[in-house]
């Protein structure tokens, strides 16, 4: 009886002691233009970083702030999260993340545009070459204050120029709004 509660735990215990694919950091800082299209145009500049405290697990964070086209209006958006990720293959993983969200689009007289909401993702994300990292995501994300929650999609890739330095795009599909950023990212 005491082997076979052994053996279920060591079982248990598996999927939480696989290592990150091969080739894949998940300790980063980046900053870059960030730009979205849809209904109402903006862009302006964002910085993200993420930080591996467990092979498994890592927070990440990230804000921007874009000017609204056409408008005195700016928007910053916040994200706070948790990530894990389980190696699937030598040179990829399932990634899965949630996160804390905060929208704030400055005071219109007689409105308060501020928003707290939370996103998860799922996806995988893997090596596919020497110098080159991708992922693809799904998301959903929701906000109080009479935002809809929705679903999205998201595509990324890095390409490093050496062990720490690399240039990184984003793109964020949600119905008719497109989000994209680009900048240098550096990886340790």
């Amino acid at each position: 009886m005491k082997h076979s509660l052994i053996a279920i735990a060591l079982a248990a215990s598996l999927p939480l002691a696989a290592n990150a694919a091969e080739g894949v950091s998940y300790n980063y800082l980046e900053a870059g233009y960030k730009a979205t299209n849809g209904d109402v145009d903006a862009d302006g500049y964002a910085a993200n970083g993420s930080f591996s405290f467990h092979d498994n697990f890592h927070v990440f964070g990230g804000f921007s702030n874009q000017d609204i086209a056409h408008s005195p209006l700016d928007v910053a958006q916040y994200n706070l999260g948790l990530g894990y990720n389980l190696g699937i293959a030598p040179r990829a993983d399932l990634l899965a993340r949630v996160a804390y969200q905060k929208l704030d689009a400055g005071r219109v007289p007689g409105t308060d545009l501020d928003f707290d909401g939370w996103s998860t993702e799922v996806g995988v994300r893997g090596l596919l070459a020497r110098n080159f990292d991708g992922y693809a995501l799904v998301g959903y994300e929701d906000y109080d204050g009479g935002i809809d929650g929705d679903f999205y999609g998201r595509l990324g890739a890095n390409v490093r120029f050496n062990a720490n330095w690399g240039i990184n795009g984003d793109v964020k599909f949600n119905g008719d709004v497109t989000e994209w950023f680009v900048g240098p990212r550096f990886t340790w």
